[in-house]
């Protein structure tokens, strides 16, 4: 869901993106294809674990804000995503 309101909020902007969700040996395998990664606070703790593989790709990766998450704040997530590309 929260997938869908960060697209809307680029298609609204004239913003081309590609957001997917998806889980770890799906991170390993299309992480080349992206140029951040976001994780779900539900999987914080995995962030160690997540930033190796990033950081070998020299891609950023961040917890997206449980209240931006909890509130489904597609606009705030897609900006802080942008944020960390820019």
């Amino acid at each position: 869901m929260l997938v869908q309101r960060m697209e809307k909020v680029a298609e609204k902007n004239a913003i081309a993106v590609e957001i997917k969700a998806v889980g770890f040996e799906e991170f390993n395998e299309l992480i080349d294809e992206y140029d951040c990664c976001l994780l779900g606070p539900q999987i914080k703790y995995k962030l160690p674990e997540f930033k190796v593989i990033a950081d070998e790709k020299e891609k950023p990766i961040a917890v997206i804000n449980m209240v931006d998450y909890g509130m489904m704040n597609g606009e705030k997530v897609l900006n802080d995503a942008l944020a960390m590309i820019n």
